[in-house]
């Protein structure tokens, strides 16, 4: 079992090894020829209130207990992109505290203006697993795509290289600007054009590009969900039913986040990693079920979030 070690209250420590049980039976274990890579959108991950039990007039909701948990959770992946972080990185610096001194974190810039909302977007990364490779950038379009389109991104997407027994890989995480569908689209299609132009460069630093994030897709099939894979993206299918928020009910499913990589333009298609092979285990954690029993979900979703956890596993080349 993954733990985290906090000094913490009795009961706390308790509701924490429950907690790293249950993700357990869920998340694979940490093995010698695999890679774990998870993606959440923690809501609003800003300011902390230094205090392990918040009541409904603590301000803000989010309490050193809630950061635990989340840590808790996190601490099953290798590498995982978080969206939401706020320019107050109080929350931040408390989360890298409860995972333990061999994490690390590597972080963009606020993204000024309304729709940058103050976020930036950051990776999380166990270096007893993997380690930072050298690459590291946020995308912005040329001027020749902005005079075309008039975009340009609402919050920059951050692309980070690691490796891994190497393996090297590149992760790009993002979050799509919340409005309406025609104003989503074309963010969506923009990023995942310039990420295939990416993936097909010669002799550029492209090995393994994979993408996750928020991308504020509504659902399965629709034309922002189509916008996201015309390029040859492939979210593997094994996310595709699941709920990506805790508010969710089957007559109104989202499809927010994702985690995808490319594939060929042949028939059939194959895959474009090299010395990792996605190995048909993907999924989400329901963490509702085991966190604040009897706390009602608008206020959990400010304590922890609105969105649930993805993550995939990738077999290593020996």
């Amino acid at each position: 079992m993954v733990r985290v070690v906090v000094n913490v209250p009795a009961e706390v420590a308790t509701e924490l090894m429950q907690l790293g049980a249950a993700v357990d039976a869920v998340i694979p274990a940490k093995r010698a020829d695999n890679l774990l890579v998870g993606s959440w959108n923690l809501r609003a991950f800003s300011g902390l209130s230094p205090t392990w039990a918040a009541t409904s007039a603590t301000k803000p909701q989010r309490d050193w207990r809630a950061v635990a948990s989340i840590a808790q959770i996190l601490a099953h992946f290798d590498v995982v992109a978080v969206q939401e972080v706020r320019r107050n990185v109080s929350a931040l610096r408390f989360l890298m505290t409860m995972l333990g001194a061999h994490w690390r974190v590597l972080t963009s810039d606020v993204t000024e203006g309304n729709k940058g909302n103050g976020e930036r977007l950051t990776f999380l990364y166990d270096t007893t697993r993997v380690q930072p490779s050298g690459l590291v950038g946020e995308i912005v379009l040329p001027a020749a795509v902005r005079v075309r389109t008039a975009l340009q991104f609402a919050r920059s997407p951050y692309a980070a290289s690691f490796t891994r027994d190497g393996v090297e890989f590149i992760l790009t995480t993002v979050h799509i600007v919340w409005a309406s569908a025609s104003e989503r689209i074309p963010e969506i299609r923009a990023f995942a054009e310039w990420m295939r132009a990416w993936a097909d460069r010669k002799n550029d630093w492209n090995t393994n590009l994979l993408v996750l994030g928020d991308f504020n897709i509504d659902r399965y099939g629709n034309p922002l969900y189509d916008a996201f894979i015309e390029t040859g993206l492939f979210p593997p299918p094994e996310l595709n039913k699941l709920p990506r928020t805790i508010f969710d009910d089957e007559t109104a499913p989202h499809f927010y986040d994702q985690i995808a990589w490319f594939t060929t333009n042949t028939n059939p298609v194959q895959s474009l990693l090299r010395g990792m092979t996605y190995t048909g285990r993907g999924g989400s954690f329901n963490f509702p079920l085991h966190v604040y029993p009897g706390l009602e979900r608008e206020t959990l979703s400010w304590r922890i979030s609105d969105h649930y956890p993805l993550w995939v596993e990738f077999a290593l080349a020996s």
